[in-house]
C-alpha cells in the first residue's frame, strides 16, 4: 500500500497532529483500498477536519472526530457509488444542532435495529456538545449516546440515505429527488432539564419504532 506522506494542509498543524492525521489517513486507506485512493481519503480527510477546527472543538479531539467523520462520508458515497451493497436500509436524522433530537432518535434506531440498518445523523448548524439532558434521559433507557458528536450533512451522506427523517430544520434541510423524506415536529430539548426531555424522548422511540416496522426491519428485544 502507498505510503502516506503529510499533505500541505496539515504541515502547518502541530507535529502531534500531524502523526494522527497522518495515522487516520493511513487506516482509512486500508480501510477503502480497492474503492478510493489516497488523494480522495486525503480530501475527505481535510474537509472533516476543517469543519469540525471552524466549530471550535477541542484540538486534542479535532484528529479523532476528522477520521469518524470522513469514515462515515466515505461510507455514504461508496453506497452512493456502487461500491458497496448489503441491502440495508439507511435513514438519516437531521435536526439543526445535531445535538437533541437527531442524537436520540439515532440512538434508539442503531440500538433497536441491531445492525440490521444503518443510521446516521446531523445538523444544519451543529452544536459544541450533544445535550447532557438527552444523554441522561437516554442512559436511564439503557443507551449510551455519550460518545457521539454534532456534526453536519454533507451530500453524499443524504444521497445515501433511504429515508430522511427531518426535526426542526425547516428550509436548511436538505432536499434531493428520489429520497423519501419524513417531518418530525417534536419539541426541541435545547435549554430544558431532564424531566422536559422525557416526553420527547419517549416520542422518538415510538417513532423510530414505527420506521423500523415500515422498513421491515425486525425490532431488536
Amino acid at each position: 500500500m502507498t505510503q502516506l506522506s503529510p499533505p500541505p494542509w496539515q504541515r502547518d498543524l502541530a507535529i502531534d497532529q500531524q502523526l494522527a492525521l497522518k495515522t487516520a489517513a493511513t487506516r482509512l486507506a486500508a480501510e477503502f483500498d480497492g474503492s478510493y485512493g489516497v488523494e480522495t481519503i486525503e480530501r475527505f480527510l481535510h474537509s472533516s477536519y476543517e469543519q469540525f477546527a471552524t466549530a471550535g472543538s477541542v484540538p486534542h479531539f479535532l484528529p479523532l472526530l476528522a477520521e469518524r467523520f470522513a469514515r462515515q462520508r466515505l461510507q455514504a458515497l461508496a453506497r452512493v457509488e456502487g461500491h458497496h451493497r448489503d441491502g440495508k436500509p439507511v435513514v438519516l436524522f437531521l435536526c439543526t444542532h445535531n445535538a437533541g433530537r437527531s442524537q436520540m432518535a439515532l440512538g434508539f434506531f442503531t440500538h433497536l435495529a441491531g445492525g440490521a440498518a444503518i443510521g446516521w445523523s446531523g445538523g444544519s448548524e451543529p452544536g459544541a456538545e450533544v445535550n447532557p439532558a438527552a444523554i441522561a434521559v437516554m442512559a436511564e433507557r439503557g443507551i449510551d449516546i455519550s460518545g457521539e458528536y454534532p456534526k453536519p450533512w454533507t451530500d453524499e451522506v443524504v444521497r445515501a440515505a433511504d429515508v430522511v427523517v427531518t426535526m426542526g430544520c425547516g428550509d436548511a434541510c436538505p432536499v434531493f429527488p428520489g429520497t423519501r423524506y419524513e417531518n418530525w415536529e417534536l419539541a426541541d430539548p435545547a435549554g430544558l432539564d431532564a424531566a422536559a426531555v422525557r416526553p420527547i424522548r419517549d416520542d422518538l422511540e415510538r417513532r423510530v419504532r414505527a420506521l423500523l416496522d415500515q422498513l421491515g426491519v425486525p425490532v431488536r428485544p
